[in-house]
């Protein structure tokens, strides 16, 4: 399969890379650094600016899917950069024609009770409020959006490196924990959930999330 993959080169997008990578997938990574990404056999890197719509559009065309990790955690507004990024990788997924928008997601907009979202808890750290704000106004676009086919994954709680193990429990719109209370899943297995759905498509129009 031939994929797009904004963000290559990120935390998670890596993961990402290694995995589509792994199972022979041509992948065209997406980033701002392209020289930063070591040669790899069905890997093509190059320079992208997620806010350049029309330039973005004419690379994505010609895939059968778009990946995007994108993040504005390095911006001071992270947010409002969000949303701009993502409002233009929309536009020019759409423009190029591609069939499939799969969506890296945050754990905030995942439900702790009824109605009661991570994010919204009084002990969300302030750090990481931003960028969960934008990935829950992420999700609200898609769910407003009439035409794409899109799907978004919520990792756990916490996610972190890790070993690829292959075993964890698939959800939906609520925080998944162990038996012990806790909330994690690692990137490599972040990863495999993401590009199982991509070979395996099981949540069209839709978010799914992923923990151990």
């Amino acid at each position: 399969m031939k994929i797009a993959l904004i963000g290559a080169s990120g935390f998670i997008g890596s993961g990402l890379l290694a995995e589509a990578l792994s199972r022979g997938h041509q992948v065209t990574a997406l980033v701002g650094r392209p020289e930063r990404l070591a040669p790899a056999a069905g890997l093509t890197a190059a320079a992208t600016d997620v806010m350049d719509t029309a330039r973005l559009a004419a690379q994505l065309a010609g895939h059968d899917a778009v990946i995007s990790a994108f993040s504005g955690h390095a911006n001071e507004d992270v947010r409002a950069y969000y949303g701009r990024g993502v409002d233009s990788i929309l536009a020019a997924v759409k423009q190029a024609g591609v069939a499939r928008l799969l969506v890296v997601g945050g754990a905030g907009s995942l439900e702790v009770a009824p109605g009661v979202q991570v994010v919204d808890s009084p002990d969300f750290p302030a750090q990481w409020k931003g960028s969960a704000l934008g990935a829950r106004d992420t999700l609200n676009k898609l769910r407003d959006e009439p035409s794409l086919d899109w799907t978004l994954l919520s990792p756990a709680a916490v996610i972190a490196p890790g070993e690829r193990t292959g075993k964890f429990r698939i959800g939906g719109d609520q925080l998944m924990t162990d038996a012990n209370g806790d909330s994690k899943i690692s990137v490599a297995d972040y990863a495999v959930a993401m590009i199982d759905e991509l070979e395996r498509p099981a949540h069209s129009r839709k978010r799914f999330s992923v923990a151990y």
